[in-house]
């Protein structure tokens, strides 16, 4: 299908692209922007005056619940929400079940994501087999399957040595292993420990649960020479021995998650259990670092986090509630917001969700690395086209996702979103368009 967009402000973060203009798509791809010759016959226009066509949005974290979730989410209903959401690529672990320990297993999932045309998946393999940190996976044939890199999720692998035996291997193949820097031992607690933990009879996580995970990281990266991404950064000493570890030169990226830049441990309130996120939200100080961070190019990127929730697993007491929370619909506004929050430009709060987790996910991404989260004449055409005017909340009955808890409800934080996604296009099919829906 050919499509004309019309009027739109182009906005390209990595090219530094900003004007008002046109854009054509053929065959998947642009074929024209800024200026289309007079002779191009679209069988769709859609203006976009006063709206923002933007790449579309590249989440590292994102799990979709399927197989073995399917209660708390279908990947159709998530992928919807993707879509919904701008999100046109989209980044899951591996702790599904059973885990994407198998190519089978493996292929499969992507090819109902393809069926499904809504979003571009690119699973994380498991590190090792079934998550149990004892048997390394066959990394080279999960890598012919489509995955992206090599994660034990939140699984912890208990012996430092299989765990150095495992970056070795990877560093061998160039492959990225992703870890969630959290020690075990030390993070057996359900909240940052801290006065509101304290006054609140919570066991505590002590930041140090997270710089002894990324010390024995670091140390292992050095005598490996492997490649690390590590996932959602929490505290402000986590930030600065990442920091740190970029002036090095260690082959080092990091992401944070929308729950953590946004939110500290005094939104807990009485027990909320919408607040009962991993890792747990921290002081205004690790917040701070956090958005410092992010802003400075020490994390590379922002996430969802997203990992819906069932009802019954979420209206329980705070410490029996299971950690997570909807988020794919809302990483653009909060992108938005914190930009809005420091100061920064609009170039700036699409980058940390466009270009820069291409960056990261690098050459794993085959022909697409190129161009995914870019606006480039040939480029695939994946695209988010937003109100930067519009402002929303995130009521239950406003997500598309199957899970509607979010710490992000108006409810809980009184968070009027900023932004709102129009249409959001999928190698030149459209995915999603706000108003189809609306009729619908």
């Amino acid at each position: 299908m050919k499509i004309l967009i019309k009027n739109g402000r182009l906005l390209d973060a990595a090219s530094g692209l900003d004007r008002v203009g046109d854009l054509a798509i053929a065959g998947g791809r642009i074929v024209a922007l800024g200026e289309v010759p007079a002779d191009f016959e679209a069988s769709r226009v859609i203006d976009a005056e006063g709206l923002i066509v933007a790449p579309g949005l590249v989440d590292l974290a994102a799990r979709l619940r399927e197989p073995g979730h399917e209660h708390e989410g279908m990947l159709e209903s998530e992928l919807n929400a993707a879509a919904a959401g701008g999100v046109t690529s989209l980044v899951c672990p591996p702790d599904t079940d059973p885990a994407l320990d198998e190519p089978g297993l493996v292929e499969m999932l992507k090819f109902r994501a393809r069926k499904l045309s809504l979003c571009r998946l690119f699973p994380l393999g498991a590190l090792t087999r079934g998550l149990d940190g004892e048997v390394l996976t066959e990394m080279a044939e999960l890598t012919e399957a489509g995955c992206v890199g090599f994660s034990q999720a939140e699984r912890p692998i208990k012996n430092t040595q299989f765990l150095t035996r495992a970056l070795q291997y990877a560093a061998t193949f160039d492959y990225t292993v992703w870890l969630h820097p959290l020690d075990p031992w030390l993070a057996g607690g359900v909240a940052a420990s801290g006065a509101v933990a304290t006054r609140l009879g919570l066991a505590g996580v002590p930041v140090t649960a997270e710089t002894v995970a990324l010390h024995t990281i670091f140390e292992l990266m050095r005598a490996t020479g492997a490649r690390v991404h590590l996932c959602r950064l929490s505290s402000a000493a986590g930030v600065e021995l990442v920091r740190a570890a970029k002036r090095e030169g260690l082959a080092v990226t990091a992401d944070v998650s929308i729950n953590s830049l946004h939110l500290t441990d005094v939104d807990i309130g009485y027990f909320n259990p919408a607040m009962r996120l991993n890792p747990p939200l921290r002081q205004q100080r690790d917040r701070a670092a956090l958005r410092a961070g992010l802003a400075d190019g020490t994390l590379d990127a922002l996430v969802s986090d997203h990992m819906p929730v069932g009802a019954d697993e979420k209206n329980v007491p705070f410490a029996e509630a299971t950690p997570g929370a909807t988020g794919l619909e809302l990483l653009l506004s909060l992108a938005l917001k914190w930009a809005q929050d420091e100061g920064l430009p609009l170039g700036r709060a699409l980058a940390v969700v466009t270009s820069e987790p291409v960056r990261v996910l690098g050459s794993s991404l085959g022909s697409l690395a190129a161009s995914a989260g870019r606006l480039l004449v040939g480029g695939v055409a994946d695209l988010c086209i937003f109100d930067p005017a519009a402002s929303w909340s995130a009521a239950p009955e406003a997500l598309v996702s199957q899970g509607k808890h979010t710490p992000f409800a108006y409810e809980i934080t009184g968070f009027e979103l900023p932004g709102r996604v129009q249409y959001t296009l999928v190698a030149g099919t459209v995915a999603h368009d706000t108003a189809a829906t609306l009729k619908g």
